[in-house]
């Protein structure tokens, strides 16, 4: 775990709430100068801690208003499938989270797709890459709440 100070954490999370921040601006909100600002991000860059600055975008306004959850279970544990399956995810556009689980299911994946038949081509085509015991799906009737910001 990295050591943040007050002023590293302020800075994170203005950051996480727009990454277009200028230095003068971010500067003024936490109490430094543009330089000591700069030297700030520039360290949290090279430790790895901000790892990117990348625009949201408004899934619906630019068709893809589906978010499923697909719950899958294997009867697969060898290293060749693991890592096939750990690819295919990857090269998956549509997939924007895989995570391997504890307890009765072995793999949850979130994607965005504009419907129904885009979510049955998803299917396919990663059921093409991979083999899988049991896929099952749930599909989001209503976001609540989805942020990407992490509490610091």
């Amino acid at each position: 775990m990295e050591k943040l100070d007050h002023l590293d954490r302020r800075i994170l999370t203005l950051l996480q709430r727009d990454a277009g921040l200028s230095l003068e601006d971010l500067g003024d909100r936490v109490g430094l100068s543009r330089n000591a600002v700069w030297r700030r991000v520039k360290a949290l860059e090279d430790r790895g801690v901000l790892r990117a600055r990348v625009a949201l975008l408004d899934a619906e306004k630019v068709g893809l208003g589906l978010t499923v959850f697909m719950l899958i279970r294997t009867d697969r544990h060898a290293p060749d499938w693991l890592e096939r399956f750990a690819q295919a995810t990857r090269d998956m556009p549509e997939i924007l989270g895989a995570y391997r689980m504890t307890g009765d299911l072995d793999y949850l994946i979130r994607a965005r797709v504009a419907d129904v038949k885009a979510y049955d081509r998803l299917y396919r085509d990663l059921v093409g890459r991979v083999e899988l015991h049991d896929v099952s799906a749930s599909f989001v009737m209503e976001e609540i709440k989805d942020t990407t910001a992490l509490p610091l």
